[in-house]
């Protein structure tokens, strides 16, 4: 995996790197991710630092005590799943109307 990290940080394809990068260079790549990652999912912590500060600027305290967490708008977390409403997804025996609600809350439309 780390190979193509690097690859898509230094702007090449994978086998350019491989053949270009020798262990030693390789090596010292990998010890410097560790002290400074970069990447997609760096960014999107960075992104939910900077909203949670935001929102925490702005929320009412009185309505919401407890402080927000980067974490809190990073939907791709495990742990956010349902977080923000608290509630637990709603299935329905029926397939149709399982569907038709789907439809619903993606697309707006109304139900029949």
């Amino acid at each position: 995996m780390m190979w193509f990290r690097l690859a898509l940080a230094l702007g090449m394809p994978v086998a350019r790197a491989r053949q270009e990068i020798d262990s030693h260079e390789f090596c010292y790549w990998m010890a410097y991710y560790r002290l400074e990652p970069w990447g997609e999912r760096v960014a999107d912590m960075r992104h939910g630092i900077a909203v949670a500060t935001l929102a925490n600027i702005n929320r009412n305290t009185e309505a919401r005590p407890q402080a927000y967490m980067p974490a809190d708008f990073i939907p791709w977390l495990e742990g956010n799943r349902n977080a923000s409403t608290g509630t637990e997804p709603v299935l329905l025996d029926e397939l149709g109307a399982q569907s038709q609600l789907i439809k619903a809350a993606v697309f707006g439309c109304r139900q029949p």
